[in-house]
């Protein structure tokens, strides 16, 4: 079980990293553009896209991304505990 935990955990911290080179792309200009801005652009946006919904902007500050952030870190705590409670079942 702990070869499970630490597959989760490592694919949760490269996810992390992504939204966070994915935000400082964001800084210049065309980056976006590129091979990696695209490629980035297609596997976290998806999950951008309703937090952008939900959270406002405030002027040219998004903070939609923090708040993603917290929530895959709560959501990846709560998968850790439902896999604890089912292995604590058997």
């Amino acid at each position: 079980m702990d070869n499970v935990y630490s597959f989760l955990s490592v694919l949760t911290e490269i996810y992390y990293f992504m939204i966070i080179g994915y935000l400082i792309l964001s800084w210049f200009p065309n980056a976006r553009g590129s091979f990696v801005g695209g490629l980035l652009s297609k596997l976290v946006e998806p999950y951008l896209a309703p937090f952008r919904k939900i959270i406002p902007s405030i002027g040219f500050i998004d903070l939609s991304p923090i708040v993603a952030l917290i929530a895959l870190k709560f959501v990846v705590m709560g998968i850790f505990a439902v896999l604890d409670f089912i292995v604590g079942l058997f």
